[in-house]
């Protein structure tokens, strides 16, 4: 049997590039990949299969990835399995991932492409608190207080994330707190706040039209975690004269954007189970 390679013939070993990274190591991020897709396990010929590898080159990542408890084998199935080191690591990742830092230089874009104030809202209880806020560069614009809380049937991040609960919830909500008139806008029944959740499920992003403020505007998208619930929302505020309801679609595909790029970036997904 040839002995393992050492040294700087160790590193040449390894070193070989694919896609201008290290080769061993993309394929072995490759097989936990393919694992992570298959709960059940795969066999070696069809992780092999799966991952486009030689069988030997796949057991010899495989038993590497074996020795860090990386990956796993069930000798009653013949399959190998995701082991617990990848959910000691991945945990590290759930531990300090911070959604506020993660989604502002997102919404930096967002404020740049929009020219308006762009914040960050998180569910809390029955209201959406305003957690972060970068603003609009134009002499008017508006502004939200940080930590501030908002009702959800009169804001746009608040129908944001309604609309993606059950409708329990959402009954239980505008119960307790109630569907205050601000304006001659804001929905105040449940029956009309139930045909704006599902236009909101359709376009995939949320308005406020004049709804708590008249001349202020708002379009929110929500963002999900990783078991397909939508915790936060990003929105952008302005006034009406700027966001008219000729460019509300065209500014609502911008923001559900962002909060789709945020949404992957949390590592969360609105089909956690496709």
């Amino acid at each position: 049997m040839t002995p393992p390679a050492s040294g700087s013939a160790a590193v040449k070993a390894t070193s070989k590039s694919e896609g201008g990274g290290v080769q061993s190591i993309t394929r072995a991020l490759t097989i936990l990949e393919k694992l992570a897709d298959h709960t059940e396990g795969l066999t070696l010929t069809e992780l092999a299969a799966e991952a486009s590898l030689p069988p030997s080159s796949a057991h010899r990542i495989l038993t590497t990835l074996q020795r860090q408890r990386f990956v796993r084998f069930e000798p009653a199935t013949m399959c190998w399995l995701v082991g617990v080191q990848a959910f000691v690591v991945g945990n590290a990742f759930a531990r300090s991932r911070d959604a506020v830092s993660l989604a502002i230089p997102f919404m930096r874009r967002l404020m740049n492409k929009t020219g308006e104030t762009v914040n960050f809202f998180m569910l809390d209880g029955d209201e959406v608190i305003c957690m972060a806020q970068i603003q609009s560069q134009q002499m008017v614009r508006a502004i939200s207080r940080p930590g501030g809380g908002m009702e959800m049937h009169r804001s746009a991040a608040g129908k944001a994330l309604m609309a993606y609960m059950s409708e329990d919830d959402v009954t239980e909500i505008v119960t307790r707190r109630g569907m205050t008139r601000y304006t001659e806008n804001t929905i105040v029944t449940p029956e009309a706040l139930r045909l704006e959740l599902d236009r909101i499920r359709q376009r995939g992003f949320s308005v406020d039209n004049e709804e708590f403020s008249i001349g202020l505007r708002c379009i929110a998208a929500p963002i999900f975690d990783e078991t397909g619930a939508a915790q936060a929302a990003v929105s952008i505020a302005g006034p009406a004269s700027r966001i008219t309801e000729c460019r509300v679609e065209a500014l609502g595909e911008m923001v559900a954007a962002c909060g789709q790029t945020v949404t992957s970036e949390f590592g969360g997904s609105s089909h956690p189970d496709g």
